[in-house]
């Protein structure tokens, strides 16, 4: 389960360009919360509230308490803008209220574990990410924090498939959501993780090979 994250907002009614900036320059974020039963509600955040939890990997994907003038809403960050230069200094940012009800799709990090006891790594290989982040369905509630994935069996120059990843109960990829009347979903076999060789290096196994080889060569010379 995803962390506990809170924001504390005020309603806002001088809307745009203008009034942006000069909350901007008073440290302040303008943001809008949208979804549900309610219409569009543009409010502002405190700057170092909200930096201080985009520190946090895990905010990205939570639900958050947003206090909205005493009045508390479930909501999920869905759209961030930063400055182009100044990553810290964020434009603007979107809301989404959440329904406990309904399934949310969500994208969430991939944590890989036990790289430098891997099979591969161990025979002279390098890890390669392939897919970082994995997009996800499930209920509020079931949002995890991340996705692991353990590669300590990974071998040299093989992979492990999106079909092989174990998503926790009530949830699941939406990459491999089979529609109805389709026999397989293409997107099982896409990558995650591989174990390459290095460049210009072999493995410790195929360099004992190669010396067994030579001196064999030697020998009955």
């Amino acid at each position: 389960m995803a962390n506990d994250f809170s924001l504390t907002a005020t309603s806002r009614t001088d809307l745009g360009k203008g009034a942006s900036r000069r909350l901007r320059r008073e440290a302040l974020i303008p943001a809008i919360i949208y979804g549900g039963d309610s219409e569009p509600a543009p409010i502002t955040l405190r700057a170092n509230e909200m930096v201080r939890n985009l520190m946090e990997e895990a905010f990205y994907a939570s639900l958050i308490r947003l206090n909205l003038e005493g009045t508390e809403e479930t909501v999920i960050l869905r759209d961030l803008h930063r400055h182009p230069y100044k990553n810290n200094t964020i434009m603007h940012a979107d809301f989404q209220r959440v329904n406990a009800k309904e399934e949310l799709t969500v994208t969430i990090p991939l944590h890989f574990i036990n790289e430098d006891i891997a099979k591969g790594v161990k025979r002279g290989g390098m890890v390669s990410h392939i897919m970082t982040e994995v997009e996800i369905s499930c209920l509020p509630q079931n949002i995890p924090e991340f996705i692991e994935v353990d590669i300590t069996d990974l071998d040299l120059h093989s992979s492990i498939h999106l079909s092989e990843i174990v998503f926790p109960e009530g949830v699941h990829s939406t990459l491999l959501h089979v529609t109805e009347g389709a026999e397989e979903n293409e997107h099982g076999s896409l990558p995650v993780v591989s174990i390459i060789e290095t460049r210009g290096g072999a493995s410790t196994d195929e360099s004992e090979e190669s010396s067994d080889d030579a001196d064999s060569a030697e020998n009955s010379d």
